[in-house]
């Protein structure tokens, strides 16, 4: 009779290296779309056992407002920019431009430019991680789309992330693939960018009232190989999955975590 065979599990003691998705929250749209938030990612995280570790997930901005911050540690992804009436404004991706606005600034590594608004009835896209926000088509056209985000398998299935929202005009600027809302044609309301992927918000608007959609929640994730200790410690209510070799920690909301 042959050697019976086993695998063996040996566990290490704690992580000293970890890897991390950071998405801050979408700006929320005016005319132009919000720009989705900055998205961050890395696999050589240091770690020390013992230090606390803190996790801050940002909120989606409200109607022309930045997204806030999401922070890990030392990592901070910063919020998207907030679409413009006239000029956007910048911030982890650019919000897109209004009325005749230029489309916001995106952080470099973090997410692309806002597209700019062109005349009075169609406006810019908002950046999203990959791609820069579309310019609108300008006249009786549709607002400019929103930019793509960026693809992640950090939680053990592919996720797109930090799309740009999409302009309004005469019809509807469509959304980056990452969660970014929408455009909603005049006198309607943009749609808000899906909430834990950083999303912008749609850009909307009637007869000089902006009427964007809010920015969409961002998210932090962190993981390790199995065969680490679990971490001693967290707070904030993180979600717990052991999948594909790895521990995985998911927070939605703000909290810590210490090895």
């Amino acid at each position: 009779m042959g050697a019976m065979q086993q695998s063996l599990l040996i566990v290490k003691g704690p992580p000293t290296i970890i890897e991390y998705l950071v998405v801050a929250g979408g700006g929320g749209g005016g005319y132009g779309g919000g720009g989705a938030g900055g998205m961050l990612t890395a696999t050589d995280y240091a770690v020390t056992a013992g230090s606390p570790l803190t996790v801050t997930v940002g909120g989606g901005g409200a109607q022309q407002t930045q997204g806030s911050n999401s922070v890990f540690g030392t990592i901070t992804a910063t919020g998207g920019g907030r679409g413009g009436y006239n000029d956007a404004g910048g911030g982890g991706s650019g919000g897109g431009g209004g009325i005749n606005g230029a489309g916001g600034a995106g952080t470099a590594g973090q997410g692309s430019a806002g597209g700019a608004g062109i005349g009075s009835n169609s406006f810019g896209g908002g950046g999203g991680k990959s791609a820069v926000g579309a310019t609108a088509s300008g006249g009786s056209g549709p607002g400019g789309a929103g930019g793509d985000g960026a693809s992640s398998s950090i939680t053990g299935t592919a996720v797109t992330y930090a799309g740009g929202g999409g302009g309004c005009g005469y019809t509807a600027g469509a959304g980056g693939a990452g969660g970014g809302g929408a455009g909603g044609p005049f006198t309607s309301f943009g749609t808000a960018g899906t909430a834990n992927t950083g999303g912008g918000g749609g850009g909307g608007g009637s007869g000089g009232d902006t009427r964007g959609g809010a920015g969409g929640s961002g998210i932090v994730v962190l993981r390790y190989p199995e065969f680490y200790f679990d971490a001693t410690s967290t707070t904030g209510s993180p979600t717990y999955t052991v999948t594909g070799g790895y521990k995985i920690y998911k927070w939605t909301g703000s909290g810590s975590i210490t090895f």
